[in-house]
């Protein structure tokens, strides 16, 4: 059996992919696989490209409406100080984005930096990866707002 890490667009396609939290008209809402910032997400296209450039306009136009339709949620739920958008595609070679909530608990050097300035055990470590236990409830709320927020 395959692991659905290993194509993530496909896998929320087929309803394999455990971290989808609503399908919109653009993409899939998916819960981020760490956790360090509470409400991580990721908006996967419904079709595999390399970048956002690769959409026809019109899917393009969905897609950005449903990455800001998932940072509304996470600020409805998270209550963030406020929310980053990344689209980058250096490392992984397929149009995702990431919605980070950013929270004025986070240490003061960092806040004022990318994400991704965080040391790399944040990605990594199991104590910062998602844990039904730990973020269940979180991940039914966000499902909750998202479904209610469909297009």
């Amino acid at each position: 059996m395959t692991d659905w890490r290993q194509n993530r667009i496909q896998s929320a396609i087929n309803g394999t992919n455990p971290m989808v939290l609503a399908e919109f008209s653009g993409g899939y809402a998916v819960l981020g696989d760490t956790q360090f910032l509470p409400g991580y997400c990721v908006l996967l296209p419904k079709m595999e490209v390399n970048s956002l450039n690769d959409l026809p306009l019109e899917e393009r136009t969905r897609f950005l409406r449903d990455m800001t339709i998932l940072g509304d949620a996470i600020i409805t739920v998270c209550d963030p100080l406020r929310v980053n958008y990344d689209i980058l595609g250096n490392t992984d070679h397929f149009l995702h984005a990431h919605v980070f909530p950013r929270y004025d608990t986070e240490p003061g050097d960092l806040l004022q930096k990318p994400v991704w300035l965080y040391s790399p055990n944040h990605w990594t470590d199991e104590r910062y990866a998602y844990n039904a236990t730990k973020h269940g409830a979180l991940k039914q709320k966000l499902m909750r707002i998202l479904n209610q927020e469909k297009v």
